[in-house]
């Protein structure tokens, strides 16, 4: 009970510093990297966030990966989760509509591939960063990537607002060279002390 407790000081005090960055500095690509450094110290605190306190859905379970909720505010903004992946697991090109910071905390590596969208309506790959402990990328709302794991991992994943009020997300279908917009996430767990 005692490293529960500690576990949520600990958020807190992430989220209101980063809440701090955002009133500042406004949605930058310098405040977002300032935000990203500050969850990067978060996430350092592994002795709080184990694959045993956040664990992947289990064998035979339809996905292989699943979010706990670490930090919503009443308006849905500064929602952070911990996403447990058991293994491989890929997305499609897609971007988020919020600003979103994703970061290491343990495990396996996770490829972020980034790309432009091109003039016939496709995605054409810019570059590439592996977040695993101890690094992290950081997206402007329109900002495209791609992920794509081949291990069990735990990180971390912040977004400018919840993911149930992201409605517009989209994600680019290759094998039809089109863009659909992503259903509402469905695997959610709730990690805030007191909630159910």
């Amino acid at each position: 009970m005692e490293r529960t407790s500690e576990r949520a000081r600990e958020v807190d005090a992430a989220m209101a510093d980063i809440r701090a960055i955002e009133e500042r500095d406004g949605v930058t690509r310098e405040s977002i990297a300032a935000i990203r450094a500050r969850l990067l110290q978060l996430a350092a605190r592994t002795d709080l966030f184990t694959p045993e306190d956040f664990p992947p859905p289990g064998e035979g379970d339809a996905r292989n990966s699943c979010l706990y909720r670490l930090h919503e505010d009443e308006q849905h903004r500064f929602a952070l989760y911990a996403n447990s992946t058991s293994g491989k697991r890929s997305s499609p090109p897609h971007n988020h509509t919020t600003w979103a910071v994703i970061v290491g905390v343990s495990g396996g590596d996770e490829l972020n591939r980034f790309y432009d969208r091109t003039d016939d309506g496709g995605v054409r790959e810019k570059g590439q960063a592996v977040v695993r402990a101890g690094t992290g990328v950081a997206f402007m709302p329109d900002d495209i990537h791609s992920i794509h794991i081949e291990a069990p991992v735990l990180n971390f994943h912040l977004y400018g607002l919840g993911l149930e009020q992201l409605t517009r997300r989209e994600y680019y279908k290759p094998a039809e060279h089109a863009w659909s917009v992503f259903p509402p996430h469905s695997d959610i767990r709730e990690a805030r002390p007191g909630r159910s």
